[in-house]
């Protein structure tokens, strides 16, 4: 089991780090259909572009023109260049989210993926806790980011993720995933069992992440070194289940783990029944893995 004291921080430092986004927040709409939020001054900078949207406080509308989902992607992506050009967006991926009703639903439009958290729309990904069997319990493969990522460079993460680009399911994300930042080979990676989901729904400078993450467990040979194909990943360690939670709870220092790692790692734990549900801060977690995906009550 987990001591109290280690998941009593997790939770401390996952409940200020996924705190629910305060504030005003004003829907984008495609019909009668909400696909994002933005904050004030975000909406208030498309209002910039009067030729796409139509900006009112009740929410922000495309022009009548641009009734069809292809004439919205293309003038997105116009608007999101520009954004980008301002210095507004993280690094441009070259990489588009389907932006849809539901996941899995007919896109309403396609969106750069640098732009996902200035529209606030509902992203999905995939993650994967790469684990070894053992006789004294079971070991997770943790991996450093490169320090040059857009996003939470140089910390610490899961073995693979990435976010679920449109056209792409999410057992192939797992496969491109798990190959590109580990090495691992197609066929091993297929092997990668769901898990479930946990959600996001946070303020960030970029903007809100609404995010689903589909979690997967690969379990690993005792011999399997994870070796990076692009250069995202600089460094990997194998730990012990209870020093996984040790670094979930970190709040500074060199290992630090991201906050969506973090609260997959807790998925994991919980999963595996190494945090008590007696435990005070068990039910705090729970509802920490499942939040509503759109800006709290102030909004």
């Amino acid at each position: 089991m987990i001591p109290a004291v280690i998941v009593a921080a997790i939770r401390a430092r996952l409940a200020r780090a996924l705190a629910p986004a305060a504030g005003r927040y004003t829907p984008l709409r495609v019909g009668s259909v909400v696909v994002g939020w933005l904050d004030d001054a975000r909406a208030a900078r498309l209002a910039e572009f009067a030729d796409v949207f139509d900006v009112r406080p009740d929410g922000i509308r495309f022009v009548a023109g641009l009734s069809l989902p292809a004439a919205r992607t293309a003038a997105l992506q116009r608007v999101a260049a520009a954004l980008a050009a301002a210095g507004e967006l993280t690094a441009w991926r070259g990489e588009r989210y389907a932006v849809a009703a539901g996941f899995g639903a007919p896109p309403c439009f396609l969106l750069e993926r640098a732009a996902a958290r200035f529209f606030g729309i509902h992203s999905f990904a995939a993650h994967v806790n790469g684990l070894v069997e053992a006789a004294d319990g079971a070991r997770m493969w943790i991996a450093r980011r490169s320090p040059d990522k857009a996003i939470d460079p140089g910390l610490l993460d899961n073995l693979a993720a990435g976010g679920i680009a449109a056209g792409t399911g999410v057992a192939d994300t797992v496969v491109k995933e798990a190959w590109e930042e580990a090495g691992v080979p197609e066929r091993l990676a297929r092997t990668a069992t769901p898990a479930g989901v946990v959600h996001i729904c946070r303020a960030q400078p970029d903007g809100l992440q609404r995010e689903t993450v589909f979690v997967y467990d690969l379990l690993l040979p005792a011999d399997f070194l994870p070796a990076a194909q692009d250069g995202e990943v600089v460094d990997y360690r194998r730990v012990a289940l209870a020093d996984a939670a040790r670094l979930a709870a970190n709040t500074d220092g060199p290992d630090v783990v991201t906050a969506d790692a973090s609260l997959v790692i807790v998925d994991c734990l919980i999963r595996r029944g190494l945090i008590a549900p007696d435990l005070p801060d068990f039910l705090a977690l729970e509802a920490l893995r499942h939040p509503p995906l759109q800006p709290g009550p102030g909004a």
